[in-house]
């Protein structure tokens, strides 16, 4: 095998979080569920999220009234009921920043709890400002807490602000504390990501919500482009989660989400995908329900084994559970 292809699988090895012999020992606990019946795989849902509005405030839901009510770990088991979701890793959402602490605590909290399925977490965190890096090596060995976000499609994020100097250099200091970093950003803006990743090397990414593309655009063709062209750098994956948010509510096909299903998978490849609900965030366009069965429809024509890890063994491994 060429060395530049070992090379690659071992960065792809990395990014998933493996070591020599440890792929298998991680997918053990789950095995016995695995089926090559697509409606009977186990799911691990990348991307859980949870918000009880007696103990956080969320400015942003200001905005969206039909999600301005507590949504609890009870909500969250009734939407996935019968859909074999075995475990979740709570994404943050978004609270008050004087509030991120007490965020992460909350999930380490939900980590312990046996009666829920939230098995680790990624918090918020604002990179690139004072106080960044402490706030970091407060967290960094609680097993927990796998990673970082911060929203940057907010309107109040300019164009380029993942690419400023201080910000890079705080992504590059998450790595070297074995945290990843989600992208979560506007699809015009997926180059900026690009150069982001170039930078950070030791770093590993999750682009969240395919990109982020619209559903109902009729011409996906730049999305595609640089999906492909960040899909190249080995230390990220790509989330296959979040569309419905711009798709017509509750009356989306999936032959409206399958080109960008697809998409992912073929730039991914099967090694650098995992699925994600984002409840319930979703109902802004279908439900948990309807979103799991549209991708499995999408992906059923593809191996046991893809289907396998893109709903669950990715994720194991990605994030050690």
């Amino acid at each position: 095998m060429p060395r530049r292809e070992l090379l690659k699988q071992a960065a792809v090895a990395a990014t998933l979080g493996l070591t020599a012999g440890s792929a298998e020992a991680r997918l053990k606990k789950d095995q016995k569920s695995v089926s090559n019946d697509p409606a009977a795989l186990p799911i691990i849902d990348t991307h859980q999220h949870l918000w009880d509005l007696t103990k956080f405030h969320l400015s942003w839901l200001d905005g969206a009234p039909s999600l301005n009510h507590s949504y609890l770990t009870k909500d969250y088991l009734e939407a996935t009921k019968g859909l074999n979701v075995v475990r979740a890793v709570y994404m943050e959402v978004d609270v008050d920043p004087e509030q991120q602490v007490k965020e992460a605590e909350y999930v380490i909290g939900l980590c312990h709890d046996k009666n829920t399925p939230t098995a680790a977490g990624v918090i918020s965190g604002r990179p690139g400002l004072p106080g960044f890096r402490d706030y970091i090596k407060r967290f960094h060995t609680a097993p927990e807490i796998k990673g970082i976000r911060q929203v940057l499609h907010g309107p109040g994020t300019p164009k380029g602000y993942c690419l400023e100097p201080n910000f890079v250099k705080d992504i590059q200091f998450l790595g070297e504390q074995g945290m990843s970093y989600d992208l979560c950003m506007r699809s015009p803006e997926l180059r900026d990501g690009t150069r982001l990743i170039d930078q950070c090397p030791g770093t590993r990414f999750i682009l969240d919500h395919c990109g982020n593309p619209n559903v109902q655009s009729t011409d996906l063709s730049q999305w595609k482009r640089d999906l492909a062209e960040l899909a190249e750098r080995p230390n990220v994956v790509g989330k296959v989660s979040g569309i419905l948010a711009s798709a017509k509510p509750n009356a989306w096909t999936v032959a409206d989400i399958a080109p960008i299903v697809n998409h992912m998978l073929d730039s991914f490849g099967p090694d650098r995908v995992i699925f994600a609900g984002d409840w319930p965030v979703c109902t802004l366009g279908g439900t948990f329900k309807t979103w799991t069965e549209g991708v499995r429809e999408i992906v059923k024509t593809r191996s046991p084994q893809v289907q396998r890890n893109l709903f669950h063994d990715n994720a194991v491994r990605f994030y050690g559970l």
